[in-house]
């Protein structure tokens, strides 16, 4: 059974350091970020089940974080950790989608708990119906039900047209070359020509990009393709 991944975006690094020590313990998979920006490649980077976000960050605020981060993911749980006890801090970061907030200082067995109802919520909800979407602009791919739709509207995909498009989301905005395409959709023991890429992503550009704006998959010259989502 995997573990539930927690990543912590906390600027004080003694509070972080206890945070994942204690969530660890627990038997919680953890990792920490010190500053917004590296809170934002992190979370591009893993999958992650709850995010621990200060408010106040360096580079980047909690806040503006949040909003990135809810500007494309809706399924990710997030606690607020907030130094103030300001009840603006706390609407905004609610109103961005935040599912939970702590005032610091605070009781361990308190943050504990939160965290546990959080991910209770969470999977609650998932299991009734969200579980493996994943999604980029418009474009919502389910892995379990192998739905793919944009912009509202259901789109007809081959198996081998299917997992080409969830790579392609799983690993969105990296731009990746012919032979990692091949490697992870066709398999390590493909022998045939890496022209196949190529004609599969025609394949899925013609069903879900080119009757759609904008155009989410690009060609990077010389290089191989990328799934952008503008927002």
């Amino acid at each position: 059974m995997e573990k539930t991944r927690i990543l912590i975006v906390e600027d004080e690094e003694k509070i972080a350091r206890v945070l994942e020590l204690e969530l660890t313990y627990e038997g919680y998979e953890v990792v920490k970020a010190f500053d917004g920006m590296e809170g934002l490649q992190k979370y591009r980077e893993g999958h992650w089940d709850l995010l621990l976000l200060d408010i106040m960050l360096p580079g980047i605020s909690g806040i503006e974080l949040l909003r990135r981060i809810r500007s494309d993911d809706q399924q990710i749980a997030v606690i607020m950790l907030t130094a103030k006890d300001s009840v603006e801090d706390k609407v905004s970061g609610l109103d961005l989608g935040a599912n939970d907030y702590i005032t610091k200082p605070f009781q361990i067995e308190e943050l504990l708990a939160r965290v546990r109802a959080v991910l209770r919520t969470h999977a609650s909800a998932t299991d009734d119906g969200e579980a493996g979407w994943i999604q980029a602009a418009d474009l919502r791919l389910n892995e379990q039900t192998h739905e793919v739709i944009r912009d509202g509207q259901s789109i007809e995909l081959t198996p081998k047209e299917f997992n080409l498009l969830a790579y392609l989301m799983k690993n969105k905005r990296q731009v990746l070359n012919r032979e990692q395409i091949l490697d992870a959709v066709w398999g390590y023991d493909y022998y045939g020509d890496t022209n196949v890429v190529d004609v599969y992503i025609r394949y899925i550009r013609n069903k879900m990009d080119k009757e759609y704006d904008p155009a989410l998959i690009r060609t990077v010259r010389g290089v191989g393709y990328v799934l952008k989502d503008p927002r």
